[in-house]
């Protein structure tokens, strides 16, 4: 899901995400059922052999019913089961409601609050997406906020033990997230405990956004933790980041991460478990050479 280029569908019935201007993914769609426009971005959901469901937004995949799991696990679990209870976290975006999902497995999870800026992505979330919310934007513990992101978190006066970064590509109502002003506004609202994920791009095809946006996580917090995860949807290898002042999730060993999701009950994990968590850090060299890590 490029800020570059997005999708520029050539041919009938075959959705395409271009990752630059010569390479990318293409999944045939077999039905229709939504393609408007919001007041923010273009909507689209459709129906593939391949992943089920699929959303995108300005022509760029955002989630599916089949893959949404390598997606939300790494994103909520890395830093979910490092922390060593948490009780109150913030998504910022997540309006298909994969990331409240995920956090509501905990025992611990007290209350999950999602800013989303496009009320259009919770409302198709509720009629497409239930394979992937499970009826988390429902759940008691979840407040709704439908505003902007940014906003929010510079007017909050509430603190969290994780925040969720769950955001489309830079570009657009997204662009101003990606930025270190953005970064120290969600500095303030973590509590010394606390940790903050979210999705980096492709170290293929989008090496020097991640240089970029390391290197604003870095001017922030004293702990940045990159790591390395697959997604089908987005064209395989993909990173993320944890960040805090504190916590580093690279320090849990397989035994450990397996002891807490015992420990916590976690239930229904696709992709997540004890090996996965340690094996997220393990960069190869060249991606060591972009992310800075020694």
């Amino acid at each position: 899901m490029p800020e570059e280029t997005g999708g520029r569908d050539l041919l009938p019935g075959v959705l395409t995400e271009y990752l630059e201007d010569d390479t990318g993914v293409f999944v045939r769609s077999t039905r229709e059922y939504e393609h408007f426009q919001s007041p923010y971005q273009s909507v689209e959901v459709h129906e593939t052999r391949s992943f089920g469901k699929l959303f995108r937004l300005d022509g760029h995949f955002m989630s599916s019913e089949k893959d949404e799991f390598f997606y939300h696990e790494n994103l909520v679990h890395i830093a979910a089961v490092t922390h060593p209870s948490p009780e109150r976290a913030l998504i910022i975006g997540g309006g298909d409601g994969g990331s409240a999902e995920e956090l509501l497995k905990y025992p611990t999870m007290k209350s999950v609050t999602l800013v989303e800026i496009d009320l259009a992505v919770i409302d198709i979330a509720r009629k497409y997406f239930g394979e992937i919310h499970h009826g988390a934007l429902s759940d008691a513990r979840v407040t709704l906020k439908v505003e902007d992101g940014m906003a929010y978190v510079r007017s909050a006066t509430d603190n969290y033990d994780l925040i969720i970064l769950d955001l489309t590509d830079p570009g657009g109502p997204s662009e101003p997230l990606y930025s270190a002003e953005f970064y120290r506004a969600c500095a303030a609202r973590l509590n010394p405990t606390g940790a903050m994920t979210l999705h980096l791009g492709s170290p293929i095809t989008h090496a020097e956004r991640l240089r970029a946006v390391i290197a604003n996580l870095r001017a922030t917090f004293a702990v940045v933790t990159p790591y390395l995860v697959s997604i089908p949807l987005y064209g395989g290898l993909w990173m993320m980041a944890c960040v805090s002042s504190t916590l580093n999730p690279s320090y849990v060993t397989p035994l450990e991460a397996n002891r807490r999701i015992a420990m916590r009950g976690l239930r229904d994990l696709r992709y997540y478990n004890g090996d996965v968590h340690r094996a997220a850090f393990a960069l190869p060299n060249f991606i060591r050479d972009i992310v800075g890590t020694a």
